[in-house]
């Protein structure tokens, strides 16, 4: 970490030590990378905000390759290396063409594109850009997605903009293990 050390029990709210001590059990140790490590220096917020990208992450309506194409679209939007690299692959394993996460990586144009990935690339830049929804592309959206998942869909973007935010601020850096190709940033 690049601004602060690893979390360490003594270092938390003495609240919250025994989520501190959950939280380290079930991951086996103090994650030492990742938003996890730097959201652990509180642990409430950890617990609750790791469980809620978890959920989106795994168990939304969305199919794996959108939910994948909108953690991408979330972590190019926010300059995030740390979500590019670990998401970029998974997309891949997901179905998104290289073309695609190659481009977006880029800022390139992004043709081609399904009507569903238009969907979310286009909901999720203008959401993240503007903090607005016109009409139009909230219309796209929903035509594909329906309620629930244009529900989930608006979380997953906040979620992993705050995950992003974390990231960024705290200056997360990358594991030595990377496999993507950095963000031009």
């Amino acid at each position: 970490m690049a601004r602060i050390p690893a979390a360490s029990r003594e270092g938390v709210p003495e609240a919250q030590r025994t989520t501190f001590d959950d939280l380290v059990q079930q991951r086996g140790g103090v994650p030492t990378h990742g938003p996890g490590s730097i959201m652990l220096n509180v642990p409430e917020v950890a617990k609750r905000g790791l469980e809620l990208a978890r959920y989106l992450r795994e168990d939304t309506s969305l199919s794996p390759r959108i939910r994948e194409l909108a953690m991408l679209t979330t972590a190019r939007e926010n300059d995030c290396q740390f979500i590019w690299n670990a998401h970029a692959p998974v997309g891949r394993s997901a179905g998104l063409r290289d073309e695609i996460i190659d481009n977006l990586r880029d800022k390139q144009e992004l043709a081609n594109l399904a009507p569903d990935e238009a969907a979310v690339v286009n909901y999720g830049r203008e959401l993240i850009r503007t903090r607005q929804v016109s009409q139009a592309t909230f219309d796209a959206a929903l035509a594909q997605f329906g309620v629930q998942g244009v529900t989930e869909l608006t979380n997953l973007i906040g979620c992993y903009t705050m995950l992003a935010f974390n990231l960024n601020a705290f200056g997360a850096e990358l594991p030595p293990e990377i496999t993507e190709k950095p963000l031009p940033v």
